[in-house]
């Protein structure tokens, strides 16, 4: 079948690989109907995880919208037929750090995530004609008929994500809000932002196209890259200081961003993928000015992905409008590379295998 695969920094190429089969009574054989990438695997694009992949055998992905086609025999949710999204990570509802909803640290399969190398499982991903999804009654989802293919895609990662952040900062009506990073999760982030009557709410960036739309949907555009941006951001709340800092980046220079916008007293909650391992943090700062700093990249999106559905159905979120482009499985270099690039105004880029 065809799959994509890592070969080194920028060079993910569509090839040939063997077909997946069965080798548990806990798993199911997906046909792949759409997928997609993810902001966190613009990290492997680049090279910054290229440790962890195997050059020429690692797969990508690891969102999707899928077709049941066979069934383990201990599966007891799913039938051939069926619909199916899955949270990016694998866990198995049965283990303490399931029990307790950090699904994303299942102490069955050892923190595995599909298409992100060897040290998360060595799994299979979802750039791919098909895929198997181990421990699927646990964290694979059946999606109804009024859900788009397209839509469902996000329901993997983007979405679920976009609610931690939300849970996390618990933002109450009336306070003043920064979002750092308005690609696709930020931009579902501002969209519940939005829902919890907030004052002020300011979304920085640098990609003009990406800000355009966060300022659309009512929020004030600020440019990183221009003279002043942060003084132009604090004069937004009288200097004082965001009550909430959300990040979505993932990024050294986008957490000191967040630490110098938040007021005195007030959180941080950065669900960025963050890959460097050091950051400068000034803890006589975060102590005196009673800072809460609350970091979930790796995310536990598996409880979440039923009220991510539910938004959907019910047309609060719209996830259909963040995607721009739509690409062949075969064209996946291209896709990744417009997505890397945020060329021709890309916002989220929609895969068919």
């Amino acid at each position: 079948m065809k799959a994509a695969v890592y070969y080194g920094p920028e060079d993910i190429r569509c090839t040939r690989i063997e077909d997946p089969v069965l080798r548990a009574e806990h798993e199911i054989l997906v046909e792949v109907r759409a997928t997609s990438i993810c902001g966190s695997d613009l990290h492997l694009y680049r090279g910054a995880l290229d440790a962890a992949m195997k050059r020429g055998e690692s797969q990508t992905g690891h969102e999707l919208t899928g077709e049941v086609v066979e069934v383990g025999k201990a599966v007891g949710r799913f039938r051939p037929g069926d619909r199916v999204s899955m949270a990016f990570s694998v866990s198995c509802d049965e283990c303490y750090m399931c029990r307790v909803g950090q699904t994303a640290h299942c102490e069955t399969t050892q923190k595995a995530v599909y298409g992100f190398g060897v040290p998360f499982g060595d799994l299979n991903g979802t750039h791919a004609e098909a895929l198997v999804i181990p421990h699927a009654d646990a964290h694979a989802l059946k999606i109804p008929n009024t859900i788009s293919d397209v839509a469902a895609l996000t329901l993997s990662c983007n979405l679920p994500s976009a609610l931690i952040a939300n849970h996390i900062a618990q933002i109450q009506p009336g306070e003043n809000v920064a979002v750092i990073g308005c690609g696709p999760t930020g931009l579902m982030t501002l969209d519940l932002v939005l829902h919890r009557g907030p004052g002020r709410v300011v979304v920085l960036d640098k990609v003009p196209h990406r800000l355009e739309a966060a300022h659309q949907k009512g929020a004030e555009p600020i440019d990183v890259r221009e003279e002043g941006w942060k003084d132009k951001a604090l004069a937004e709340v009288s200097g004082r200081g965001f009550d909430k800092v959300i990040e979505i980046v993932g990024y050294p220079e986008t957490l000191k961003i967040c630490l110098d916008l938040v007021r005195a007293g007030g959180t941080v909650a950065a669900i960025g993928v963050f890959t460097d391992p050091t950051f400068d943090l000034n803890l006589s700062d975060m102590f005196l000015r009673d800072i809460t700093l609350h970091m979930n990249g790796f995310a536990n999106v598996q409880p979440y992905m039923w009220e991510a559905l539910r938004l959907i159905e019910r047309g609060v979120v719209n996830p259909e409008e963040y995607f721009s482009h739509t690409f062949a499985l075969s064209d996946i270099d291209q896709a990744f590379s417009t997505f890397y690039n945020k060329a021709d105004r890309a916002m989220k880029m929609h895969i068919r295998p």
